[in-house]
């Protein structure tokens, strides 16, 4: 592989030749040899954003050459696009700021302009990149910004509408399943009757109230850092930059956003960030509930509740033939815990806030953004892959009633709270159930008994 030499204030670096990134972005590629996790795309594209914006609004206000504003433009475009992603080689363990990240997008526009203009890599002529690509900015304003446009893209775009859409499916499958009985449960044990349909409908529920929540979320991450420079003060910006900066954001993402109302608060401290991992968090855990259910559900065929059906996706065991298991619902458990664990992660990292700057913004941005990507692909997948296939073993529902001890909950108000408790203590040691035992002993009139022990009029219907 061929280098070339490049050179930053610290002298003289080699960087591969066939690269667009200079001397800062290699010497962070050798310090940080630590995981080999880089940023997501997403976010990727959001520092591509963030420049092109940066350029747009400079050459507005006069201050960046138009023709050069352009080429820098046209570079952060192809960023934006996924074209150079390849040119982001660095580990998300470095500087707290983010600082690495930043300037190895501003080394790459310069020297991908530069190159297209005629000039050698390196050369920081005509553009520069912390002179031009740079102007107006600082990573301890870029970085947040990018954090929150790659959340707020997720949320917006990905998220909040596989939540509808997940809404949606479960309130299907609480109409379908309305006029089904089937036992409840409580602490795991039989519980008195109600429909499938209230228990979908209380999952379509959760996801409603999760969509609430993220939406509450997202309002924070409408606010941008950029404008704020380094500590937020503003220095070396224009009083205009961040305005029509972030309007330009705005129309490149179709999300309003605005500057930050405090850029000491936006600077200092993730707090919308870990607001947002909350709601995710919220959400896992609303997840796991609903996922936990429909596996214990459709647990057997034989040997377990086995009122659900779960679509058979794929064999279940490499040594047990025709074995089924409930995948989908356990990969959804995993994300869950997974996200779980990244909203500790996220807060650790927001209380790393030191004065004017957090220190820990590539590994808050990362986690946040993984939380939210892999909560949308469990989402859709749970959704596709699962409930919308979901069937009712109807006879075993109606099996696991009708044997239920609960069933004798409807005659405390007729016969009393103790004369109750004997009738079920007798099915159980007789294995009989307590509409049998009722008929035998002649305490209520027939007629009563199949009013009484009607599981629909249990469930309040």
């Amino acid at each position: 592989m061929s280098e070339r030499i490049e050179k930053d204030s610290l002298g003289e670096v080699n960087v591969p030749s066939e690269m667009f990134w200079g001397a800062q972005t290699q010497r962070a590629l050798g310090n940080f040899k630590i995981s080999g996790i880089k940023f997501q795309r997403e976010f990727i594209r959001a520092l591509g954003i963030v420049k092109r914006a940066a350029a747009d609004a400079n050459i507005r206000i006069g201050l960046l050459d138009p023709e050069l504003g352009k080429e820098i433009i046209d570079v952060a475009s192809e960023i934006i696009e996924g074209d150079l992603d390849e040119q982001f080689p660095l580990d998300i363990f470095q500087t707290g700021s983010g600082t690495s990240f930043n300037m190895n997008a501003n080394e790459v526009i310069a020297n991908k302009v530069n190159m297209k203009l005629g000039k050698k890599p390196g050369s920081k002529f005509p553009v520069h990149p912390n002179d031009h690509v740079n102007m107006g900015q600082s990573s301890n304003d870029v970085i947040p910004t990018a954090i929150h446009i790659a959340i707020a893209e997720i949320v917006s775009w990905s998220l909040l509408p596989s939540l509808t859409l997940l809404q949606d499916s479960l309130e299907l499958k609480r109409d379908e399943f309305d006029e089904i009985i089937k036992l409840g449960r409580t602490h795991l044990q039989d519980a008195t009757p109600v429909r499938l349909g209230q228990e979908f409908g209380g999952y379509a529920e959760m996801i409603k109230k999760s969509i609430k929540r993220v939406e509450t979320g997202l309002e924070g991450l409408m606010e941008l850092a950029l404008g704020g420079t380094a500590v937020g003060t503003g220095l070396n910006t224009h009083k205009d930059f961040p305005e029509v900066a972030i309007k330009v954001i705005s129309e490149l993402t179709n999300i309003n956003f605005s500057e930050a109302s405090d850029h000491f608060e936006a600077q200092s401290c993730k707090d919308s960030v870990v607001f947002m991992s909350s709601a995710f968090k919220t959400l896992a855990v609303s997840l796991s509930k609903i996922a936990n259910d429909i596996r214990w559900a459709g647990s057997g065929p034989f040997g377990g509740i086995g009122e659900l059906i779960l679509p058979e996706v794929q064999p279940g065991s490499s040594i047990m033939p025709g074995k089924i298991n409930p995948v989908i619902p356990e990969s959804v458990l995993q994300i869950s815990a997974k996200v779980i664990g990244n909203d500790t992660t996220i807060t650790i990292c927001g209380q790393s806030g030191n004065f004017q700057l957090n220190t820990m913004m590539p590994l808050i941005g990362f986690t946040s953004i993984e939380s939210g990507l892999i909560l949308t692909n469990g989402i859709n997948t749970l959704r596709e892959k699962c409930i919308s296939g979901l069937k009712v073993d109807i006879s075993r529902c109606n099996e696991l009633v009708e044997k239920s001890l609960a069933m004798v909950t409807s005659l405390t108000p007729e016969i009393g709270y103790d004369a109750a408790s004997n009738i079920a203590k007798e099915a159980y040691l007789t294995g009989r159930t307590i509409r049998e035992i009722l008929k035998e002993k002649n305490l209520i009139d027939e007629k009563k008994i199949e009013e009484l022990l009607d599981p629909m009029k249990m469930t309040g219907k």
